[in-house]
């Protein structure tokens, strides 16, 4: 699958996309080993953006962190932004 990191998730995962294999996981799990794969790198930590982001699975609001997925999805980490 691929994972889209956008504001400070790409900050603190250091690139704009990765890609996983997560066949079979859920959303949840994921979010789990990208928070661990990046804990300490940046401040705020990963583990910390991911609590207070909203995601997109396949350009579709996804609010269910059990939901399984496919190599074929498209996530995307979307932290709170500001401005205006």
């Amino acid at each position: 699958m691929l994972i889209r990191y956008f504001g400070a998730a790409r900050a603190a995962a250091g690139t704009p996309e990765e890609t996983l294999a997560t066949a079979g996981e859920s959303v949840g799990e994921v979010l789990a080993v990208i928070g661990s794969r990046y804990a300490g790198t940046a401040s705020p930590s990963m583990e910390q953006i991911l609590r207070r982001s909203s995601f997109l699975l396949n350009e579709v609001a996804l609010r269910d962190r059990t939901r399984v997925l496919t190599d074929q999805d498209v996530l995307d980490v979307l932290p709170p932004f500001a401005g205006g």
